[in-house]
């Protein structure tokens, strides 16, 4: 069923494997990564960016498919809801049911809190359950959160915001030890000793995982803590405007059901949002490894209500997303797949990289191979490159694919393809919303009170440019600090007269800057009907 190009191209692949396996490519220096980035990288390419024309960030350019639902209008007017009847009251309000929500919910509850959650699928239904290699956290002999700091801020382009990856480093350990207490089963040696792994971009051995259902595993573990805690869960409800008191204050959400187009009032006198990522808006036409429910709906929300973004031009593409077979078209292959030995092969049998530079590096040297230097495989649905995954059992010995990547063994196994025999071919696919909305160090948004953000939905936690594991990571250490200080917060507040004005204040400016639109926001789900209409 394959070509003559595409088989002379794996015989190539197989050919080569024993000198691959042996040759150590050199690492890129500063200036080459410069160079590289600015001429391949998705996020570089200024034709398919938009300048925004209103709101917090007026002025600042984001992705153009961004800019259309940030300035889009809203899915009701001020006065179509009555507030003064609430369908819900709680005093903390976490938007999202993934690892950062869920996580966010538990703290809170622990806390003594009264706690909803509303999601607009299932609780566990995020990109969390879909993460596979790991969490970092340096808390073998060898490493430390400095060492974990350096490495993270130099990945991320020396932009991240220093108080809250400090945060991230430092609570990295403890949050490992709140996971594994809670029941979430990372792979150990026979000794109890954790088994670590390196990632791009790290210096020192510190992912943990359990096997590659790493994200499965936790969300797991958080789905059935927050369970046994009789955390009241909404499922299948949208947030789609948040709600402020008469001063400006968060202090709730108006919420859609999914199935019936019901609004509901939920007042609050804290919100956290934890609505995850952005990978289901297809930024530039990439395919995604997300969950079908990414599609930014936090930006959205908080951009409306008057709180800032950080970083929002800047995406990650994961670089090795499936490129065949056409069924699982951008599907996630783990860096692990990589951090266990395999590299990346083009057409004739060269391993034209280091196989563990960061995520952004290493996407823009398989763009430049299928690209400008033309050396991608043909595979009837665009171009990729080999990931030669038979050098994991060459070098780790028989049985390590099935030990510690059996996720990646069944997806191209359902497929007929050995991943144990035969290489695999990948190419970027659009995997993680580098920025988000401004936080401070508590998780509140640096301009309205009583908002908090967790997870993906935050911005400048990793710069631009995220390290692997490190968002398993961000979901559990922020997640848990915003429950917190969302909770603590909640003892104090009396909250004012519920409003919407800030909705009509935005529609207004979207006229005053002649904005022409008919798109309405968030936009909740994609649609990949021939008409191309949201839901």
């Amino acid at each position: 069923m394959y070509s003559e190009k595409f088989q002379k191209s794996l015989a190539a692949v197989e050919a080569a494997r024993e000198k691959n396996i042996a040759l150590e490519p050199d690492r890129m220096t500063a200036k080459q990564k410069e160079d590289l980035l600015a001429a391949f990288h998705p996020d570089y390419k200024q034709d398919e960016f938009e300048t925004l024309k209103i709101g917090p960030n007026k002025g600042d350019k984001v992705p153009t498919e961004l800019a259309g639902i940030l300035q889009a209008h809203s899915r009701i007017s001020a006065d179509s809801v009555d507030l003064a009847n609430p369908d819900y009251e709680t005093d903390v309000l976490v938007i999202g049911g993934g690892g950062a929500g869920t996580a966010a919910a538990i703290e809170a509850h622990e806390a003594g809190a009264d706690v909803m959650i509303v999601t607009k699928l299932r609780m566990g239904d995020a990109n969390t359950m879909m993460a596979e290699g790991g969490i970092q956290a340096a808390d073998k002999p060898n490493d430390s959160p400095a060492i974990h700091f350096v490495d993270a801020f130099g990945g991320g382009h020396f932009a991240a915001k220093k108080e809250l990856l400090s945060k991230l480093v430092c609570d990295a350990p403890e949050a490992i030890l709140w996971l594994s207490n809670l029941g979430v089963e990372f792979d150990k040696e026979e000794d109890g000793t954790m088994v670590t792994t390196h990632g791009g971009g790290t210096s020192r051995k510190r992912m943990h995982a359990a096997k590659d259902y790493s994200g499965a595993e936790i969300m797991r573990t958080l789905r059935d803590e927050v369970l046994n805690r009789d955390i009241r869960v909404v499922d299948f409800t949208s947030a789609i405007e948040l709600i402020l008191d008469e001063n400006g204050n968060a202090a709730g959400a108006v919420l859609m059901n999914m199935e019936t187009k019901e609004l509901l009032i939920a007042k609050a006198k804290t919100v956290i949002i934890a609505t995850g990522g952005a990978g289901r808006m297809h930024y530039q036409g990439f395919p995604t490894s997300n969950h079908y429910g990414a599609t930014a709906d936090g930006l959205v929300l908080g951009y409306r209500a008057g709180a800032k973004l950080l970083y929002a031009e800047t995406l990650q593409y994961h670089p090795t997303g499936a490129a065949y077979p056409e069924q699982i078209f951008g599907a996630l292959v783990t860096e692990k797949v990589r951090s266990l030995g395999a590299k990346l092969i083009n057409a004739n049998g060269e391993a034209f990289m280091h196989p563990l530079e960061t995520r952004d590096v290493s996407a823009a040297s398989i763009i430049r191979e299928c690209s400008e230097r033309d050396n991608g495989v043909d595979t009837g649905n665009g171009k990729g490159v080999w990931l030669d995954t038979p050098m994991i059992e060459k070098i780790g010995g028989e049985g390590t694919i099935m030990k510690r990547i059996p996720a990646m063994w069944r997806m191209f196994d359902k497929y007929g393809i050995d991943i144990r025999k035969e290489p695999i071919l990948v190419y970027p696919t659009l995997h993680y919303q580098n920025g988000g909305l401004d936080i401070g160090a508590d998780c509140m948004t640096t301009n309205v009170e009583n908002l908090f953000v967790a997870g993906e939905a935050v911005g400048g936690i990793h710069g631009k440019n995220r390290l692997m594991g490190n968002s398993l990571l961000d979901i559990i250490v922020f997640g848990r600090s915003a429950g917190k200080n969302a909770a603590a917060k909640a003892k104090d507040i009396t909250v004012g007269k519920l409003s919407l004005s800030h909705v009509d204040k935005f529609e207004k400016e979207i006229a005053d800057a002649g904005i022409d639109t008919n798109v309405v926001s968030p936009k909740l789900l994609p649609s990949y009907t021939k008409n191309k209409e949201a839901f």
